[in-house]
């Protein structure tokens, strides 16, 4: 679905989706999606069992909206993104345990295993801190995903996007993963990583990765 009462709609159960798969509880994280003149996201401060299509924001990219139910307060960074990434549709931003344990670190996610391409690249950084909802933030955020599709948030938590709503919770979920590794690993020492072009040929690998006939999807 691609219309309007579609994507609000998918948007609301992507929210509820990242909670029942414990990548992120309560209200801390937010949606969006591409739309029009702008995206759409999530509202602050809404339980996701209580969010319905109305309550779904529509932000410009000058980050005016109408109505009186406030977008998430991390609109900026979701605005900035969408804005200068023609690539991305559609953003997770969670703080999944391990993730935002990284994060917390400071520590890059190096390639330690092949799966580190789903974000486009040999590592996943981590994003200097900043204030929650500040235009640093999103300045901050912006920079790390440069030629990547997710990053980490300092003392925050994980912003990953991609085309659609599940193509980027997929991916917020392949980082918790990765993540949970990697702390794991450094358990037993300094974990090898992939070379670099290792990592680039499955980045390659993956623009075909699982594609089935037409047929299968009718």
């Amino acid at each position: 679905m691609t219309d309007e009462t579609g994507l609000r709609a998918e948007l609301i159960e992507t929210c509820r989706k990242m909670n029942r798969l414990g990548i992120n509880k309560g209200t801390s994280g937010n949606v969006s999606v591409r739309h029009g003149e702008g995206f759409l996201i999530s509202p602050t401060g809404v339980d996701y069992d209580a969010l319905r299509p109305e309550l779904i924001v529509q932000v410009r990219f000058d980050g005016s909206f109408d109505g009186d139910v406030l977008p998430s307060s991390e609109w900026r960074l979701h605005r900035d993104i969408l804005r200068e990434r023609d690539d991305l549709g559609a953003i997770v931003h969670t703080h999944s345990t391990h993730a935002t344990a990284l994060a917390i670190m400071g520590l890059d996610i190096p390639a330690i295993h092949y799966s580190i391409a789903a974000a486009g690249g040999p590592d996943i950084r981590c994003a200097a801190y900043a204030t929650f909802g500040t235009q640093e933030l999103a300045d901050a955020v912006l920079a790390a995903l440069r030629d990547r599709r997710a990053c980490l948030l300092a003392h925050h938590g994980v912003v990953a996007a991609h085309v659609s709503m599940a193509k980027a919770l997929s991916l917020a979920v392949t980082v918790e993963e990765l993540a949970k590794q990697y702390i794991l690993c450094r358990g037993m020492g300094v974990p090898p990583a992939l070379a670099e072009a290792e990592i680039m040929t499955v980045v390659g690998k993956y623009q075909s990765y699982g594609q089935q006939p037409a047929r299968l999807h009718s």
